[in-house]
């Protein structure tokens, strides 16, 4: 099997390579149109600042590779939210692939100070509906660092609720998404990532 990690400026690969490496499998780290194209299946990482790092998409011509895309594609963290219509950190335009926007978590939603910004650390995921979940029970642990969050919309295939629901993961057609660190959840990101790699 050929799997492509789009690289870009804002991807976390060592860690996404290192999680292939535990499943006997290796990647090529690569921003090459035919490379990505001809991948049997895409993973799309990212840590960082969505206004740049679509900035440095379009320059490359990565973000009309990317929507192009016909193979399994799973977007993590980043790569989840510049899938989306729109992000609010840095008023960006995004991808479109997923019919929604990404917001930045706000206190004055919950009338609390007692959650911190950005969300990090270990959350549970509820309402498993996808293959992507084949093996994963309810409630499972997963690992999170992210100030912006997609909305629930029809696209949504698993949820967490911190200060609010939101989408910890999404899928549309061939394109697949997750909030959390698959790379850094332990088994049960794992097996997340093992079964995208079976996804058909």
């Amino acid at each position: 099997m050929k799997i492509a990690i789009i690289k870009y400026n804002a991807g976390n690969v060592q860690s996404v390579l290192y999680a292939l490496q535990r499943l006997g499998l290796d990647a090529a780290v690569t921003d090459k149109p035919a490379e990505i194209v001809s991948a049997d299946r895409v993973i799309f990482p990212g840590v960082g600042n969505a206004c740049s790092a679509m900035e440095h998409l379009r320059r490359a011509g990565l973000d009309e590779v990317i929507v192009s895309l016909r193979q399994p594609v799973l977007g993590i963290c980043l790569g989840l939210q510049l899938l989306c219509n729109e992000s609010e950190e840095g008023d960006t335009k995004c991808l479109g692939i997923f019919d929604v926007a990404v917001k930045k978590f706000q206190h004055e939603e919950t009338g609390t100070g007692s959650f911190k910004i950005p969300h990090m650390g270990w959350n549970t995921i509820n309402s498993l509906s996808s293959p992507l979940f084949a093996g994963v029970k309810e409630n499972s642990f997963v690992y999170y660092v992210h100030s912006y969050y997609a909305e629930l919309s029809a696209d949504t295939i698993a949820t967490t609720n911190y200060m609010i629901p939101f989408s910890a993961a999404m899928r549309h057609n061939n394109f697949y998404g997750v909030q959390f660190h698959s790379e850094k959840s332990a088994e049960a990101g794992i097996r997340i990532i093992s079964n995208f790699l079976k996804l058909t």
